[in-house]
C-alpha cells in the first residue's frame, strides 16, 4: 500500500490545456511559426520544456520565451478546471492519512493562483513548482520528507513523470487525462496506469491495497543518574515525547531502535529492555491519521552532547516525577507509567 502520493499538476489533477495551448501559439506567433491544434499539441509537447521549444524555436533562449508565454497564458481567458474525480481522489487520501505532495513544472506564480483558486491547498503536505526537471528535483523531496520509495508514488500525464519515479525508485502511476496519449505512454512502460484518477481510487479501496498499521519503536532513554531524556516534537501537536521512529523492512526492532535513537538524538543505546507494546490508531494528537503499532523499550545512554535532528524542536533531562508533569503526548504518558510500575525508571538521581 502507498503511503505517498507525488501529483503532478497539469492533466493530472487539473485541466489548463486550453490556456497552454493558446499562450504557446502566442509564442509560435512572434516567431512565425504556424500554431498546433490541440491534438498536434499533445503528440508533441513534451518535458522538460525546453526540449519542446528547442525542437521547434531552436537557438531561441528559454528564458525569453517564458517571458512570452507566462504573459499570454496570464492574459488568457481560457478556464482552467479540476479534473473528473481529482477531489475526491484527494479527499480519499486525506481520509485514509496517505501524505500528498505535487511536483510539477508549472510556473510557481501561477500555480499558487490555481491551488489557491480552486481551493486544493489544503490537501498537500508540501508543493513543488517552476521545476523545469522534476528528475533533479525528486531525491531531494523523499528526503527532505522521509519518504520511503518503496511505499511511494508518482502519479502524471507524461513520460517525463515516469522518469522522474523511476529515477526516485518509485512505483510510477500513469493517468489517461492530461496531455500525453496512451500509446507514448504505453513506450514508457509505467508500472501502473489508468484512466483516471476514479479508478486508481477504487484500486486503492480493494483489500489488499489497504494500507496496514505501521511498525515503529522508540525508547525512554535514561542516563546512569535516572535522568529521562524528553524531547519535544511538532508531529505530536507539540507535545513531549520519546525519540523513535519506522522499522525498516529487513531490519530488526532494535537494530530500528539504534538507528532512530541516533538519528534523532545522536547518543547510543545500552540494556534496552522491551516494556510494552501500544496501538496508536488515528490519534488527534499525531498530525496525520496513522495506525501505529508501537513497540516501546527503556534503554541507558551514556553521557553525551544530544543532537536533535528537524524531528524535534527541543530537549530536556528530567526526573521521572517531572516527566510526569509535562504535556506528553498519549503514547508516552501510558509508557512512563508503565516502566516506573515494573520500576525500570524512577528517582534515581
Amino acid at each position: 500500500m502507498f503511503r505517498n502520493l507525488i501529483f503532478d499538476w497539469s492533466g493530472t489533477l487539473v485541466d489548463d490545456l486550453p490556456p497552454v495551448l493558446e499562450a504557446t501559439n502566442h509564442v509560435f506567433s512572434i516567431y512565425g511559426v504556424a500554431p498546433l491544434d490541440r491534438e498536434a499539441f499533445r503528440l508533441r509537447f513534451r518535458l522538460p520544456y525546453r526540449d519542446f521549444y528547442e525542437e521547434i524555436l531552436p537557438g531561441v533562449a528559454l528564458e525569453e520565451l517564458e517571458v512570452h508565454f507566462r504573459q499570454a497564458f496570464a492574459a488568457s481567458t481560457a478556464p482552467v478546471t479540476i479534473l473528473p474525480h481529482a477531489r475526491e481522489k484527494l479527499e480519499w487520501c486525506r481520509d485514509h492519512g496517505i501524505r500528498c505532495f505535487v511536483l510539477t513544472s508549472m510556473d510557481s506564480e501561477a500555480f499558487a493562483k490555481q491551488l489557491v483558486d480552486l481551493g486544493l491547498a489544503d490537501f498537500f503536505e508540501a508543493t513543488y513548482s517552476g521545476v523545469l526537471d522534476k528528475r533533479e528535483k525528486i531525491l531531494g523531496i523523499l528526503e527532505a520528507h522521509r519518504l520511503d520509495p518503496a511505499e511511494s508514488a508518482f502519479v502524471g500525464d507524461m513520460t517525463h513523470d515516469i522518469d522522474t519515479a523511476r529515477h526516485g525508485k518509485m512505483t510510477s502511476i500513469a493517468v489517461l487525462t492530461g496531455y500525453t496519449h496512451a500509446g507514448a505512454l504505453a513506450q514508457a512502460k509505467p508500472d501502473l496506469t489508468v484512466p483516471d484518477l476514479e479508478v486508481l481510487r477504487r484500486l486503492f479501496d480493494r483489500p489488499g491495497w489497504r494500507s496496514r498499521p505501521i511498525a515503529t519503536v522508540g525508547a525512554l532513554l535514561h542516563d546512569d543518574g535516572g535522568k529521562l531524556l524528553m524531547v519535544k516534537t511538532h508531529k505530536w501537536g507539540h507535545r513531549w515525547g520519546i525519540p523513535g521512529g519506522k522499522i525498516r523492512r529487513g531490519e530488526s526492532s532494535l537494530d530500528a531502535l539504534r538507528r532512530e535513537v541516533r538519528e534523532e538524538t545522536g547518543l547510543e543505546i545500552a540494556e534496552p529492555r522491551f516494556v510494552m507494546v501500544q496501538d496508536s490508531i488515528d490519534s488527534e494528537e499525531f498530525l496525520r491519521p496513522e495506525h501505529f503499532l508501537l513497540l516501546n523499550y527503556v534503554a541507558r545512554v551514556s553521557p553525551a552532547e544530544v543532537t536533535l535532528n528537524d524531528e524535534a524542536q527541543e530537549y530536556r533531562w528530567v526526573s521521572a516525577a517531572e516527566a510526569l508533569t509535562f504535556d506528553l503526548n498519549r503514547p508516552t504518558r501510558i509508557l512512563l507509567d508503565e516502566a516506573m510500575i515494573q520500576g525500570l525508571v524512577g528517582d534515581l538521581a
